[in-house]
């Protein structure tokens, strides 16, 4: 059972992790750009980059900013499950098992 469940986790993360790729990788790349261009002084640059990062550019900022945020989250609590490090419910058999 328990193996059936990480399988599923395991699809649906690597399908979100698809999914949210270019955005993530957009959102990074500009917010790693914005101070380095406004450092070097690029007229204009850091605007058009804060809207590429905002997803102004793409005309819903919000909706962007929201679906990326959701995705992000969608891929942190499916990654954290396949981590094992929550505890597994065990079965009421191998619970009487233990006890004998």
């Amino acid at each position: 059972m328990l193996s059936n469940f990480t399988a599923l986790f395991r699809k649906y993360h690597r399908q979100l992790s698809i999914l949210t790729l270019l955005p993530i990788l957009l959102i990074t790349l500009t917010g790693i750009a914005i101070p380095v261009a406004d450092e070097l002084g690029i007229e204009g640059m850091p605007t058009f980059l804060t809207k590429v990062h905002s997803g102004a550019i793409f005309g819903s900022d919000l909706v962007y900013s929201v679906l990326a945020g959701l995705g992000l989250l969608g891929l942190i609590v499916t990654g954290f499950t396949m981590t094992g490090l929550l505890p597994s419910k065990r079965s009421s058999s191998t619970k009487l098992d233990d006890q004998t």
